[in-house]
């Protein structure tokens, strides 16, 4: 039985609320990003993906280590989001980012 707050272990709770801010993040990061850069923005995620999973082997500190890797999986898996996104635009779910138009003089 826990007697004190100083027996508490709060790193599960820590990284559980940096997983739920991450892909948070990386869903608002997939609208905003296929909306301005279309399906290019699968190499953002792909770049930083890569960079989170080898930076988790790096870290030394479990938790900083698991919301290293929790990052990285979540913008790998955010390259099929931007494929997916594509879909929904095209359904009409989220809006499709309309051609400069040309002022005439």
């Amino acid at each position: 039985m826990i007697n004190s707050m100083h027996e508490l272990n709060f790193e599960g709770l820590i990284a559980g609320g940096a997983t739920f801010l991450i892909i948070w993040l990386t869903r608002y990061a997939c609208i905003k990003g296929e909306y301005h850069l279309g399906q290019m923005f699968r190499y953002v995620f792909l770049v930083l993906g890569v960079a989170g999973v080898i930076a988790s082997f790096m870290i030394p500190n479990v938790l900083l280590s698991a919301i290293f890797s929790i990052f990285g999986f979540a913008n790998l898996w955010g390259i099929h989001e931007v494929i997916e996104q594509k879909e929904r635009v095209r359904k009409g779910w989220y809006p499709k980012k309309q051609a400069a138009e040309k002022k005439d003089k």
